[in-house]
């Protein structure tokens, strides 16, 4: 094999995976550089799952099963799974369990589901009074209805993604022709929220 620039490579592979490697991570990739990148792929989706016995991260978890997950020498936690709840519309499944003895619950996403989403409009850009989702997030305020009438600027509703708020403002004056969304709701990004016209 020819000669390696190791600060070069790692550079390069530190730009590709978007984190800083360690020496090892170098070696593994220049040896198996797609296996290495899809190993460190699942481990930024999942975190270290080397630390979970065998079989529970082959076969899962079967409901009342306990199990210890030792995250490193003195530092272990109990996982006992309880049950998992009912399918949520959008494909979602509540799992609840007890780490060290304390009620939990997570909602994922259940792949094995076949679910059927609304699509859903996008604001066109070319039409200045079509507004759209600025971020993916949750309609948590709405401070206009159909019919009111508002100057370019003015506040029209407020999301929240991530615990920060984003405030949309009217991109145009006129009058609220549509409402698109409504409290509570989850949006996409250009999702088309409401037409001013």
């Amino acid at each position: 094999m020819p000669a390696v620039d190791f600060e070069k490579a790692t550079e390069e592979v530190e730009e590709k995976v978007g984190h800083p490697i360690t020496h090892t991570d170098l070696m593994s990739y220049l040896m198996y550089p797609g296996v290495f990148t899809g190993y460190d792929r699942a481990r930024q989706t999942y975190s270290d799952v080397s630390v979970l016995p065998t079989p529970q991260f082959y076969y899962g978890m079967e409901k009342g099963e306990e199990t210890v997950v030792e995250l490193e020498p003195g530092k272990a936690l109990v996982v006992r799974f309880l049950t998992i709840g009912e399918p949520h519309p959008e494909g979602d499944r509540t799992v609840f369990f007890e780490l060290n003895g304390q009620p939990r619950e997570v909602t994922i996403r259940d792949k094995s589901l076949q679910v059927q989403t609304e699509s859903r409009v996008k604001a066109d850009p070319a039409v200045p009074g079509q507004v759209g989702a600025p971020i993916p997030g949750a309609v948590t305020s709405i401070v206009v209805n159909v019919g009111d009438t508002v100057k370019k600027g003015d506040r029209l509703l407020v999301m929240e993604a991530m615990k920060m708020q984003t405030t949309v403002y009217a991109p145009v004056a006129g009058a609220v022709k549509e409402k698109h969304c409504n409290v509570g709701q989850t949006v996409d990004a250009k999702d088309l929220l409401m037409v001013i016209g």
